[in-house]
Formats: C-alpha cells, structure tokens, sequence
C-alpha cells in the first residue's frame, strides 16, 4: 500500500514543500521552511506578524501571534532561514500556516558554500 503522506523534503526533515501545501486539511499540523523574504508587523494587527518564506517551489504565509512571537523572537527577528511548524489554515482563498514553533536555521545556508557541494551540483 503507497505512504499517503507526501514525500520528505531531504532538509530540514519532514518538511512540506510549499507547492503541496493545498494537500493537508485545514487544521493539520505542518512544517515549512524557507528563506525569509518578508516580514510585516501592520500596527493594526495587534502585535501579530506575518512572515513569507521562499522555498524552490514557492511562497507560504506564516502568521505568528504575539505569544509565539515571545517565545521565538530572535528567530523571528534574525532569521535568514526558518523552519515552522504550524496549523494550517485556509481563509479567503488563501493558505496561511498559523506558527506555533519557529527555528532559526540560517546555518545550513553555509552548507551552500562548501566545495564538494558546489563541485557535485556541477556533475552530468
């Protein structure tokens, strides 16, 4: 019988793709990551902000409540590149994650730069 979960992406671990995030129900419990391409903080949103990650397959929309925002705010602030995991939650058309743990995992953007990596990327 064939896995119904969508296959892994290889980093971080468990990761959904942001191209299949219309795959899980509402409400399901995701993980997403990317590079942080914007970060809004509206003075009308009560202290939510809203953060859109980039990964090779497109765009998510991640809303973190101010609580969350306590808790993670380093990540949130200085992250380059996130993992979070979250709530999916559909409204309006849109497919927003509802963040309820954030990591900062900028370190593996230096993964990018070493040698063998480079090197491989380039072989037939």
């Amino acid at each position: 019988m064939p896995d119904p979960r969508p296959p892994d992406w290889p980093k971080p671990p468990a990761c959904l793709p942001h191209a299949m995030l219309d795959l899980p129900p509402a409400g399901a419990r995701v993980c997403v990551a990317g590079l942080v391409l914007v970060r809004q903080r509206p003075g009308t949103a009560r202290g939510v902000i809203f953060v859109t990650l980039e990964d090779e397959t497109g765009v998510a929309n991640v809303v973190v409540w101010a609580r969350v925002f306590e808790r993670f705010r380093r990540a949130v602030i200085a992250g380059r590149l996130l993992r979070v995991a979250g709530r999916v939650q559909r409204e309006a058309g849109v497919t927003h994650v509802i963040a309820e743990e954030i990591e900062d995992i900028s370190h593996m953007l230096d993964e990018l730069l070493r040698h063998e990596i480079c090197r491989a990327a380039d072989q037939p």
